[in-house]
């Protein structure tokens, strides 16, 4: 026999619209908004059953092949909050976006980040992709253009002329990109998650994402790897 959901309320449904209109959501927002939300449509307001809140949420989005998923920032480990649509195979969300030429843009500059050392790519080199469109070539001006874009849409960050996969855009490819990018793509060994910018270790090369290298060698003298033992090769950050 099936488990009923619990019902929506106004609380849910507000809570969804506005994570909705905001593409991603940091932990300590979307904390706030559960208050918010419970508080002005007058239902009950647990402080820790945030999780809870949106799972209920979650089982009614289940049918339409949506749902709230929570992921953790490659540079400062902070939880966030994204709307995902499961339904898609290819990047279809952002396919009614942006125009044909974009999205081979983006896939392109996905490509170089995920493929990179350290998990960015430098504008020079996105920039230089822009020539090599099978869709049609496109000006460096353009493609600047499009690069603040995808800025602003948060599926990219931008530090310094570096590139790199926005939380966004982590939370919501992570199976695109673990499927279509089996022999690079790795997952941290400590969170679980995607990890873009990563260290590696050098002997059975696991990843961990930065903030998750820092907590768990914390309290380490001699930082080993957390799977095969041996000195861990990075610099701690």
């Amino acid at each position: 026999n099936t488990v009923m959901a619990p019902p929506m309320t106004d609380a849910h449904r507000r809570f969804l619209q506005i994570l909705m209109s905001n593409g991603i959501t940091e932990g300590s927002e979307a904390r706030k908004l559960h208050q918010y939300c419970c508080e002005t449509d007058k239902v009950y307001y647990a402080h820790d059953r945030l999780d809870d809140f949106i799972s209920t949420i979650n089982s009614h989005l289940q049918p339409l092949f949506m749902q709230i998923r929570k992921g953790i920032s490659e540079d400062d480990g902070r939880a966030h909050y994204a709307l995902v649509n499961l339904a898609e195979t290819e990047i279809t969300k952002m396919a009614s976006d942006y125009t044909e030429i974009e999205l081979e843009l983006f896939r392109k500059t996905m490509e170089l980040i995920i493929l990179s050392e350290n998990g960015f790519a430098s504008s020079t080199d996105i920039l230089n992709l822009a020539d090599q469109l099978k869709t049609k070539k496109m000006k460096k001006k353009e493609a600047e253009q499009v690069l603040k874009v995808f800025v602003e849409d948060k599926w990219l960050s931008e530090k310094n002329g570096e590139y790199t996969l926005h939380t966004r855009c982590i939370i919501e490819m992570e199976q695109y990109i673990l499927s279509n990018y089996q022999d690079v793509a790795r997952k941290c060994n400590i969170c679980h998650s995607l990890a873009i910018q990563s260290q590696v270790c050098e002997s059975c090369g696991i990843a961990m994402h930065l903030p998750c290298v820092r907590k768990y060698f914390r309290a380490q003298t001699e930082p080993r790897c957390p799977k095969c033992n041996e000195l861990w090769s990075c610099d701690i950050p």
